[in-house]
């Protein structure tokens, strides 16, 4: 018998002063049985950071067709393709032709490193791509986190995110490793 998702609740308060934007979002992540706290709580920071009233988590894991969040228009194009973690090259380039813009966050310090260094190249043509790169000890600070329900408060200022849960505050850096 297939194992079943795990469902978290998050409560996420974001004040994002880069962008104007303050809201609570009520979340429910339904975890995959292969995912990890670490590739979920990144899957979170992501929807923080570009958080919108649009923006939505998919299937992920479960579909080859879809990233892990995306926000779409009225007319069902895809405006943002979010997915967090080292996908193929030919997915990304799938993605660049699919959406107005495509974020990637990589994580996994080292792993990551050596994704980067593979498709850079392939990757650096694409002009509606965008990567970032998360430390390997914030994330794993980050998965630390991880409750069935999280109140979290994440406030962003200068591309920096401020995590707060009970009584940890982390400070995330994400790094761009693409100009665009």
């Amino acid at each position: 018998m297939a194992q079943k998702a795990t469902i978290f609740k998050a409560t996420v308060n974001i004040a994002d002063t880069d962008r104007h934007y303050y809201a609570e979002h009520a979340l429910t992540l339904a975890r995959h049985p292969s995912e990890t706290d670490e590739r979920m709580q990144v899957r979170l920071l992501a929807f923080a950071a570009h958080a919108s009233d649009a923006l939505q988590f998919t299937r992920g894991l479960s579909s080859d067709d879809e990233p892990d969040l995306w926000q779409k228009d009225l007319t069902d194009a895809i405006e943002l393709w979010i997915d967090v973690g080292l996908p193929d090259e030919r997915r990304v380039r799938k993605a660049c032709n699919r959406a107005q813009q495509v974020i990637i966050y990589i994580y996994g310090g080292r792993t990551a490193d050596m994704w980067w260094q593979q498709n850079r190249d392939a990757l650096a043509r694409f002009d509606n791509l965008q990567v970032f790169a998360l430390a390997k000890e914030q994330t794993d600070a980050l998965a630390m986190l991880t409750e069935r329900t999280m109140s979290l408060q994440i406030t962003i200022q200068e591309g920096q995110l401020w995590v707060s849960a009970n009584d940890t505050t982390l400070q995330i850096s994400p790094i761009a490793l693409t100009n665009h």
